[in-house]
């Protein structure tokens, strides 16, 4: 790992707030993610299950994590299973964890090697009720390959199939929309990378840079101050790219006169940071693609104030989308007169605005969270409004990430250069 050790304080409370929810007399199992094939004789980089990380602290392959309080044997109350290194796997892979240092990482004194997991399990399996098996529950997650923990739950039925199985991910759900302190402080490190990224790109970009140049620029501030790296496949979008929302090809040269969206988070410690700004590739705005921009900043303020405790995604989407109207309205794209006779099932806002407003942001960067469930104190959220015109060749997309605290929101992007005179600033300085 590039990041600098992260107190197992942290995954210690994680461990106390699931257990103090599940049934009494049950044990859960966990599992780190597979190494997934590249190609012939390669694997695609390394990224750990969310919630074998939240609740381990281990990042590394081939892992296992089993919880269960209730364990007539103290030992095995909390235990973590590792891949036991040896001399070839030091030579070609490196570095893995010794027992000791997975036990000051994760927090858990009982730590043995892989091969043992089959007879400790069985060893106290028996004498559990419940058995939570931890399954991907994202609603925006489409189940397509058997992963680690469901291929586990088919050989667990087969064995042991009078036990009640329950789902870890309803109580995850819950748990992991609540940041602590030291996950505030994570995504903030994750942020403060992102904007020195940012701003180096502000006094490199210029006519005839290709995207894929900007690419290469924040990456390597990225890597430079210990970030994994990207939190997600940056949208480098220059003119009429903009208006794809996912845009990653990054392969076209950014023209003077042409607007340019660049949506990038660093990944710091598996947390993610998650900010999109629009520039002029030329370093100053026109005066059109001035007016889009200052209504997608008045809407993105005027979002930001909605975000607090107690409020529903699906009402404050509404309420952004009535100030998304009123901005379109003030630029000509749509007719007061047409909004008046609009269905409300299909506003018409949604031409130039067609995703949503707000995600939950954390070890995914679309977080893990109910998009049922009131806005809660701790949660951290993006707010990223946006105005896409292909007739005029661009578009516009604003977004920081904020977090919800018991007095209001903090927005911990708030020193990221945002305003319209301040990117010119930097841009021409």
């Amino acid at each position: 790992m590039k990041y600098l050790p992260i107190s197992s304080d942290l995954f210690t409370i994680n461990r106390k707030n699931f257990v103090s929810r599940i049934k009494p007399n049950s044990l859960a199992i966990f599992h780190s993610n597979d190494e997934f094939p590249r190609n012939g004789d390669q694997t695609f980089t390394f990224k750990q299950n969310a919630d074998f990380f939240y609740l381990s602290g281990i990042d590394q392959e081939q892992s296992v994590l089993i919880l269960y309080p209730d364990c007539p044997n103290p030992l095995y109350r909390e235990v973590l299973f590792l891949r036991q290194t040896n001399e070839h796997i030091a030579v070609w892979e490196g570095h893995k964890y010794t027992k000791e240092e997975a036990r000051a990482a994760s927090g858990i004194d009982q730590v043995y090697w892989l091969d043992e997991l089959d007879a400790i399990l069985h060893s106290i399996i028996n004498y559990a009720a419940n058995i939570y098996i931890n399954t991907n529950e994202n609603d925006r997650y489409s189940h397509t390959v058997p992963y680690r923990d469901i291929r586990m739950y088919e050989e667990m039925r087969k064995k042991y199939p009078l036990h009640h199985y329950e789902r870890s991910a309803v109580i995850l759900r819950e748990l992991r929309a609540i940041k602590s302190r030291i996950e505030v402080e994570l995504t903030r490190k994750a942020c403060e990378i992102t904007k020195d990224a940012f701003i180096r790109v502000l006094r490199f970009v210029k006519p005839g840079i290709a995207e894929y140049e900007l690419e290469a620029e924040i990456t390597h501030e990225f890597l430079r101050q210990r970030a994994t790296g990207n939190a997600y496949n940056p949208i480098i979008a220059s003119g009429a790219n903009a208006n794809v929302l996912h845009y990653i090809d990054n392969n076209q040269v950014c023209k003077d006169g042409d607007m340019l969206l660049m949506d990038f988070g660093a990944e710091y410690a598996n947390y993610n940071a998650d900010m999109t700004r629009t520039i002029p590739v030329n370093g100053r705005f026109t005066k059109r693609q001035r007016d889009v921009y200052d209504a997608v900043l008045r809407v993105m303020k005027g979002a930001i104030e909605m975000i607090r405790n107690g409020i529903l995604l699906s009402g404050y989407h509404d309420e952004v989308g009535k100030l998304m109207t009123d901005e379109l309205i003030g630029l000509n794209l749509l007719k007061k007169s047409d909004v008046d006779k609009q269905d409300p099932k299909m506003p018409l806002y949604k031409k130039y605005f067609m995703h949503g407003t707000s995600h939950h942001l954390g070890l995914d960067v679309h977080d893990f969270a109910s998009r049922y469930r009131s806005f809660e104190v701790g949660n951290i959220l993006t707010c990223e409004p946006g105005i896409y015109i292909p007739e005029e060749g661009f578009g516009v997309r604003l977004e920081n990430d904020i977090l919800i605290t018991k007095d209001g929101n903090i927005d911990l992007m708030a020193d990221i250069p945002l305003e319209a005179e301040h990117i010119e600033e930097i841009m021409n300085s």
